[in-house]
């Protein structure tokens, strides 16, 4: 038997790293940068201990290209190395120089914000290199500076070199494949993305590029709206303003900061996920948060940054861990007080931003019982005709003595299209009901979700029944016709009306109500909703014909005159007439049957002039 120690060489480390460690390319300005920053960071951390006592000076990273040359440089001025140094952290890659140096300066100012945690991310530079040179002189007194230089291959050569200046300078000499990083744009857009936020100041073409101190760094108590507002610019140059936000701040059981927004919603094509970037230490990481955040908090706006948030080796994706998971509670948890808090102090504002919270309320409550046990408290249902907004207490309070069915459930009546469904809301309202409005894209999923988890409640949609039904109470009506008219009167429409998807029933409605009321059945139009959205296997169901009741007011002055009529062709079309009219009203009346009630209708307008 034979026992050894598996080894990991630079022959199987560098095609590793071209070809799988990274799959975009662009990656490697952000390890490199990263590094420049973690030496200068750890050079401050030397200062603030006493064991630097030389000269700060300029700390600011440079990052230039050189077209001819065909190179890009990035030089810093922090902690350098020495030849023994750049021997242990670039050429034994096993050995990670942050890890090592978080260890000994562990809880001391600024030894935490460690970006390089790998130990690789140097090795993403011959992605796009021919040849990487590092030139670095350390900070330690009497220091030689040295030069390293390798291209790609397991050999690599080092010596001593001229270098007046502390720090170090990766010189990377661009392969034929990537040119296209020494385009002065392209290099611009890439530290813009991954850089903007760093804590040091990052200079190409003379120019800083990032903001070192963003807002999500400091002390809510230090921050006024304007400066949040600002921010927001600063991340989306071109977004309306945002409604409001949420500082997040917490360092236990997890160190999380961040800043998220509330965006305006008008309208369903603005809806835009992915506008949540994630950052370590200030580094951009990805917009790729779904895990991190809520699924009904995607379409926020902002910035989460978290050192504690597992990444893998390329940092491009996230590791399964329990901070993730606790993260996400927090988020819920943060959004849900602040939503409760403006509730609670500026009612009248909350409600004019409904439009656009109401989508993220809704959904959370939906997809989430910790948040729908907080939102219960302060979700609002918006009346019919606006302005007039209900709690769900409040709503039961003012709704429940008419509302309430034989079941003893609530009956909440909602609109999904005000304007198409008017002459049914002003039906229901005349009964001393209160109709709320539910248009937007989550709100059929919502009512679903809700009537399971909310107790005794139940909705329907203001055109699901006459405004007599909506609220069943096993009640009776009776007619002004004899058993006799009522007889003839239902021949005359089963006659006419004879779509086997329509069943037409007599009612005693008020003199007042329309003669004929077309609706659809709330369970059923519910399936068919469902099935047209779900696909897959239901799609039969969303295909089948509208169920559809015919309710005949048999107390509506029009039948009296009709069955006076002696002419029975003449009645015959004056009842289909009015059940054609109550079709139309729903938008059921198309094709042939359109246009023979356009025709039949000047007929009968021809027939009452003669």
């Amino acid at each position: 038997m034979q026992k050894g120690a598996i080894r990991v060489q630079t022959e199987n480390i560098f095609p590793i790293i071209k070809k799988f460690l990274y799959s975009d390319h662009e990656i490697f300005i952000r390890e490199l940068v990263s590094n420049a920053v973690d030496a200068t960071q750890k050079l401050k951390t030397l200062a603030s201990a006493g064991e630097f006592n030389g000269e700060l000076g300029d700390l600011s990273i440079e990052v230039s290209v050189d077209k001819e040359k065909k190179t890009i440089t990035i030089a810093d001025h922090g902690i350098g190395m020495t030849g023994e140094e750049v021997d242990k952290y670039i050429n034994q890659v096993a050995f990670s120089g942050a890890e090592e140096f978080l260890k000994k300066y562990k809880g001391q100012e600024n030894g935490t914000n460690i970006i390089g945690h790998f130990g690789l991310g140097f090795y993403s530079s011959f992605m796009v290199s021919s040849k990487v040179e590092i030139f670095s002189r350390s900070w330690k007194p009497d220091a030689e500076a040295v030069r390293w230089e390798c291209d790609g291959s397991p050999e690599y050569t080092i010596e001593t070199t001229e270098k007046a200046e502390r720090g170090t300078s990766i010189v990377m000499h661009i392969n034929e494949e990537s040119e296209e990083f020494l385009e002065d744009g392209r290099i611009r857009n890439i530290l813009e993305k991954f850089c903007k936020f760093l804590p040091i100041p990052i200079k190409f073409e003379g120019n800083q590029i990032n903001n070192t101190s963003p807002a999500w760094t400091k002390k809510p108590s230090d921050l006024t709206n304007e400066d949040y507002q600002n921010f927001y610019k600063e991340l989306y140059p071109f977004a309306e303003a945002p409604l409001f936000w949420i500082h997040l701040n917490v360092d236990y059981p997890f160190n999380l900061t961040g800043i998220l927004y509330f965006p305006k919603i008008t309208k369903s094509y603005e809806l835009q996920k992915d506008k949540i970037n994630l950052y370590s230490n200030q580094v951009y990481v990805t917009d790729e948060v779904k895990d991190i955040v809520p699924e009904f908090l995607m379409l926020l706006h902002g910035v989460i940054d978290s050192p504690d948030i597992p990444l893998n080796v390329s940092r491009s994706y996230l590791q399964g861990d329990p901070n993730v998971k606790k993260i996400n509670g927090y988020i819920t948890r943060k959004v849900a007080d602040k939503l409760d808090e403006i509730f609670r102090n500026d009612r009248k504002s909350f409600e004019e931003k409904w439009d656009s919270i109401g989508l993220f309320v809704k959904y959370g409550m939906m997809t989430d019982d910790k948040f729908l046990e907080k939102a219960n408290k302060f979700i609002v249902l918006e009346d019919v005709d606006g302005g007039q907004f209900y709690t769900l207490q409040e709503y039961r309070d003012a709704a429940s003595a008419l509302q309430t069915n034989k079941d003893n459930k609530l009956v909440i009546l909602y609109a999904t299209n005000p304007v198409q469904q008017d002459s049914y809301i002003q039906a229901a309202k005349a009964k001393g009901y209160k109709v709320i409005k539910m248009e937007t894209l989550v709100d059929a999923a919502f009512i679903n979700n809700m009537e399971m988890k909310w107790e005794n409640t139940a909705f329907t949609r203001v055109d699901a029944d006459i405004a007599d039904n909506l609220i069943d109470k096993n009640e009776n009506d009776t007619t002004v016709l004899s058993k006799e008219q009522e007889g003839t009167l239902k021949d005359l429409f089963t006659s006419q009306v004879t779509q086997p998807n329509i069943k037409v029933e007599l009612k005693g409605l008020t003199a007042d109500a329309q003669p004929v009321i077309v609706t659809r059945p709330e369970f059923m139009r519910r399936m068919k909703d469902m099935a047209a959205m779900g696909g897959g296997a239901m799609n039969w169901y969303a295909n089948m014909p509208d169920e559809i009741n015919m309710t005949v007011n048999a107390n509506h002055p029009v039948y009296t005159q009709i069955l006076k009529e002696g002419n029975q062709e003449l009645q015959q079309k004056q009842i289909r007439n009015l059940a054609d009219l109550a079709l139309l009203s729903q938008n059921l009346l198309t094709g042939a049957d359109l246009t023979a009630f356009v025709n039949r209708s000047v007929e009968l307008m021809g027939a009452q002039k003669q």
